[in-house]
């Protein structure tokens, strides 16, 4: 399965975007979906994932009430709404899939998209 990340780009501090993950080439069916984030000099970080079977979505602390992992099983399509930003969440955020369960380290995922950059100005 290929990952298509996009959705990134500039915003204030406060603002929101919404990040897509979009599959080609298979379907999310039997993956669990994380979103990551890296930022200069920083090692990649898990923010959310979500077992496409059970549903089940989870979230880091750093992000916890603000940001919210959603799906559209007819797009094919796992969606990243990040709200109240700061500039902390100044990253690339990558979507990566696997199979089973969600796990938080990027080393359990198989397939990973190109990154999307994510800047909050203050």
């Amino acid at each position: 399965v290929q990952l298509q990340a996009s959705g990134g780009g500039l915003v204030q501090a406060g603002g929101s975007l919404r990040l897509s993950c979009a599959a080609s080439g298979g379907t999310f069916g039997r993956y669990a979906v994380g979103w990551f984030r890296q930022a200069p000099g920083k090692e990649r970080e898990f923010v959310a994932a979500i077992n496409w079977i059970s549903s089940s979505t989870y979230n880091s602390d750093s992000v916890k009430s603000r940001f919210t992992i959603l799906r559209d099983n007819a797009k094919n399509t796992v969606y990243l709404q990040m709200n109240s930003l700061k500039p902390e969440d100044t990253a690339v955020y990558y979507c990566a899939a696997k199979t089973g369960p969600y796990n938080r380290s990027p080393a359990g995922y198989d397939y990973w998209g190109q990154g999307t950059l994510v800047t909050v100005s203050s």
